[in-house]
């Protein structure tokens, strides 16, 4: 290994006490931004409300303009995505000056664990229902020996229906308790692709020939995924220098799916839309895609949580800051959380948002690997430093300050700043400000209808209507299930109480 501490996942792994005390004040960065913010905004309001309110007022307006901003990059990202929807990207390929774009192939890692064949199926549907050759396409099933008795079955039918639709398509078995691994999907990638290996190498395929699409098993793309893929690889300065992001849009079960699921699923689309618009702030997330000569020179992870965003940052630092993120501006389809009943969604959703936002152990990672690697330029350090901890720190604390904080000054000011006329104004000026700031909300509610699939037959026509007026509960789902997570996360990387993997479960109701 180029680097030793790429492998690094907590400061207990490391040897030198000096380096060990760093990695672990690295770790206290995160809950110390958020937490620190929290705290201090709850004592200003109490010891000096104007100072306080002050620095509210500040932070709405600071944060309006971000809205602005970033629903600017929004309505962008979408219509970019729509345009890629309608280009006929075969014959893009087609017209390719010195390129054969047949010679590139597409290696598909579809991580199983306890899902059923209403789950796999589909998945496995989308791929051939998509426009690139078939025969130019791989399949891994990857099955967990600790589910081995529910996924097992599942493959077996997969096989027996679909085993010759591929170039290939072969199951891998990952063994469960692998001292050194966490028990998830990284680690289960991380032995599919030696399966994979040993499946290209028989079949003698240049490594730079193959894109890996790393999916969830619920992921399934659009029709021209694949050939808007290659056309993006083909065409990109630096191929083997980049990983491939897609707009992940969760409509597998939308409609069927609780309010507050849709509206943090949608969010979620609406950011990574946004983030395709800053590719310079974009990250690896849930199904990417990146070069399979990439992943055999950098070693997938398989000691995290947050495989998706490591591979990156790892690449990042395996090549001294020489790589990046490409957007596709084209979507593939998840589905949304959705339990048996929507007390257990609510809680399989704070689980979900909580492992995600466990992403901020890339934060000591990330610092402590620029504090090492010395051929990374300066100002890419800062840039990216400022980027994560900006990320995590508002991810944890702008909800609050925004929707509950924002009145502690009335309450804990005391009777002298009662009757000050800025505890007359703080309300009015914030309301104004959180009124002009809904045009965000306005335009995600407009787009979150020009996204949706097609109704399905049994639900009314009041159905429809429920999909904008479910954004009236962004506050809340933004404080319930992303503030809390992310406080919760955060908090117990400062404790050194590491998370381990939690599965989402995956739950469709017939149609």
């Amino acid at each position: 290994m180029k680097y030793p501490y790429l492998e690094l996942t907590r400061s207990t792994e490391l040897r030198i006490k000096k380096d060990r005390i760093i990695y672990r004040i690295f770790e206290m960065i995160p809950a110390i931004l958020s937490w620190g913010t929290l705290i201090l905004a709850i004592s200003l309001s109490w010891l000096a409300p104007a100072l306080a309110a002050i620095f509210i007022i500040i932070f709405d307006f600071f944060w309006f303009l971000r809205i602005i901003y970033l629903s600017l990059h929004q309505l962008s990202g979408y219509n970019k995505m729509k345009k890629n929807m309608k280009i006929d990207w075969i014959r893009e390929l087609e017209e390719l000056p010195g390129r054969n774009w047949k010679e590139i192939y597409h290696l598909v890692i579809l991580p199983m664990y306890k899902e059923g064949l209403e789950i796999v199926e589909p998945t496995i549907k989308s791929l051939l229902e998509g426009n690139y050759p078939k025969d130019k396409i791989m399949v891994v099933l990857a099955l967990e020996e600790r589910a081995k008795e529910f996924s097992l079955p599942v493959a077996e039918k997969i096989l027996e229906e679909y085993g010759n639709e591929f170039l290939k398509i072969i199951t891998t078995l990952h063994p469960k308790d692998i001292p050194g691994e966490i028990a998830g999907k990284g680690s289960n990638v991380a032995h599919a692709l030696k399966g994979a290996k040993k499946m290209v190498d028989d079949l003698k395929i240049p490594y730079e020939n193959i894109i890996v699409s790393n999916f969830d098993i619920d992921t399934k793309p659009y029709p021209q995924y694949f050939a808007v893929l290659t056309w993006n690889y083909l065409t990109c300065e630096k191929p083997l220098k980049s990983s491939y992001q897609p707009v992940p849009v969760y409509n597998n079960n939308i409609w069927q799916a609780p309010a507050f699921s849709r509206v943090i699923a949608t969010s979620s689309t609406f950011w990574q839309m946004m983030q395709q618009e800053r590719p310079e702030q974009l990250v690896s997330y849930s199904s990417h895609a990146i070069p399979f000569k990439v992943l055999m020179e950098v070693g997938y992870p398989s000691n995290i949580v947050s495989d998706d965003s490591r591979i990156f940052w790892k690449s990042y630092l395996v090549n001294d800051g020489n790589y990046k993120i490409v957007p596709l501006y084209y979507p593939v389809s998840m589905d949304a959380v959705m339990a048996d009943n929507i007390f257990k969604t609510a809680i399989n959703q704070y689980k979900q948002q909580r492992r995600w936002a466990w992403g901020c152990v890339e934060i000591p990672y990330l610092l402590f690997g620029f504090l090492k690697n010395k051929k990374i330029l300066l100002k890419e350090k800062i840039r990216n430093t400022f980027t994560i901890l900006d990320g995590y720190w508002s991810w944890a604390t702008s909800a609050l300050l925004i929707f509950f904080l924002g009145w502690l000054p009335l309450m804990l000011g005391g009777d002298n700043f009662q009757i000050s006329l800025l505890s007359y104004n703080l309300p009015k000026i914030t309301s104004y400000i959180m009124t002009a700031a809904m045009v965000g909300m306005i335009i995600s509610a407009i787009l979150s209808l020009l996204i949706l699939p097609p109704k399905p037959k049994k639900f009314g026509k009041w159905k429809k209507l429920s999909m904008v007026l479910q954004w009236a509960l962004l506050p809340v789902t933004l404080i319930l299930f992303g503030t809390f997570p992310s406080l919760d996360a955060q908090l117990r990387l400062f404790l050194g109480k590491h998370l381990g993997f939690w599965v989402t479960e995956k739950v469709r109701k017939a149609e």
